[in-house]
């Protein structure tokens, strides 16, 4: 049942009430209380894995696509690397009250730039209920309320997660309100994103329907964390080896998340050798090749069975064990693929050119752009934030992986001793 703008707005002035609070307690007791969450996460592992066992059971028997099932699947080790990431987070230092810069103007007003928190951060996600662990560190570190809406196919797993989470905020003294799991209903989501005034930030992590629901209803700011349709080059003079183990890590290591490779591009002069073995590599890790024409030729009869790659081929995020395979005939034809088809979130040249390399990064618009190395690094665990709420492809305030940086503004403290304006 559709909650009530009413109970949507009393939620949300809840919530900012929590987030003054927040913004004054101290880095200490902040991370203390992360340590309490992550330790209840593991103590309730057993009461969650049940709720999570048959959320992904409906999935499987709705036909909900493999990857999704495989991003919503919990086990005792993904529990445990939920709650090490909430101990990263908390081990973490403070953003908030850090002074960025300051300076003395000539009339003698001291001027100091501080971090602050946002305020209260909905964040909309599906089908991933670790999640739910990394929001709440990360806002609850960064000094923010947090309102958490996730999708059917993980509400039992979400639940059983907030559950065990707000019980050690309690025990922690942090207000009841920090953390908010709302239900899934499509009625009060819209209601939620037209909360001006209330809601400072919504950051969804989902696909490009909801990027369109939110374009089209949003009246607060909002951080895309959408799409990643993302590229692996392969330079005229790449070591060839180096060039497949990365395509097959950027494809294979875990093909349904947003920073997993979709096309790889290769050099018309180093496709002869690296096309071959690299399709051969990928086939025998279970990848379905969509190909141009170059590539059909250099395969011959191996090619039989793969489909011709189309535009809406070099357009689509597959998410699957899918890749298009694309011959290029320079550097500058690879960019320009980038930037017809990527999405602006990751992309990675492998060549031994410092020329190359240095042309692909500025040349290449996206978050994140790598040399000799896989895609799949664009995380904020990897990058040693601690964790991520989603991977921005904008460009105003965050780009990138969100984490507790980006989860914060500025505030301009200003200090004087009796100056008036004339």
């Amino acid at each position: 049942m559709a909650v009530e703008i009413s109970t949507m707005e009393r939620i949300c002035r809840r919530s900012k009430a929590a987030a003054a609070q927040l913004r004054r307690m101290t880095p200490g007791a902040k991370s203390a209380a992360i340590e309490l969450m992550a330790d209840a996460l593991v103590r309730r592992t057993d009461e969650i894995l049940r709720e999570n066992e048959q959320d992904v059971a409906d999935a499987r028997a709705a036909r909900r696509p493999p990857a999704m099932v495989e991003r919503l699947f919990l086990d005792p080790d993904r529990i445990m690397e939920m709650a090490r990431g909430m101990r990263q987070v908390a081990a973490l230092p403070d953003p908030v009250g850090e002074v960025e810069s300051g300076w003395r103007l000539p009339n003698g007003l001291e001027v100091a730039r501080h971090k602050v928190p946002l305020g209260v951060v909905a964040v909309i996600y599906e089908g991933r209920p670790n999640v739910t662990s990394d929001i709440a560190a990360l806002c609850l570190k960064s000094g923010n309320a947090a309102i958490l809406r996730g999708s059917t196919v993980a509400e039992r797993s979400n639940r059983a997660i907030a559950e065990a989470l707000a019980g050690a905020l309690a025990d922690a003294g942090v207000p009841d309100d920090a953390m908010i799991l709302l239900g899934t209903d499509r009625e009060e989501l819209r209601r939620l994103i037209q909360m001006e005034g209330l809601v400072d930030l919504v950051i969804p992590r989902g696909g490009e329907e909801l990027k369109k629901f939110l374009l089209e209803h949003a009246r607060v700011p909002v951080i895309y964390a959408a799409s990643g349709n993302n590229h692996v080059f392969v330079d005229a003079d790449a070591d060839v080896e180096m060039a497949i183990r990365i395509a097959v890590n950027a494809k294979v290591q875990r093909p349904g998340v947003c920073n997993a490779a979709e096309t790889l591009l290769v050099h018309r002069a180093a496709a002869p050798e690296v096309v071959p073995a690299a399709v051969e590599a990928l086939t025998a890790n279970g990848v379905e090749l969509r190909i141009c024409p170059v590539t059909r030729e250099l395969l011959g009869e191996r090619a039989q069975g793969m489909a011709e790659a189309t535009d809406e081929d070099y357009a689509t995020e597959f998410l699957d064990l899918v890749m298009a395979v694309r011959v290029v005939d320079s550097l500058e034809e690879a960019i320009d693929h980038v930037e017809r088809y990527g999405s602006g979130h990751s992309e990675a040249i492998v060549t031994r050119s410092l020329h190359s390399a240095r042309e692909f990064q500025v040349g290449v618009d996206a978050a994140c752009v790598y040399v000799n190395a896989s895609t799949r690094f664009t995380d904020g665990g990897q990058f040693g934030m601690g964790a991520e709420i989603g991977n921005s492809t904008q460009k105003l305030h965050a780009r990138g992986p969100v984490g507790l940086r980006e989860l914060t503004t500025v505030k301009y403290l200003v200090t004087g001793d009796g100056q008036v304006r004339t």
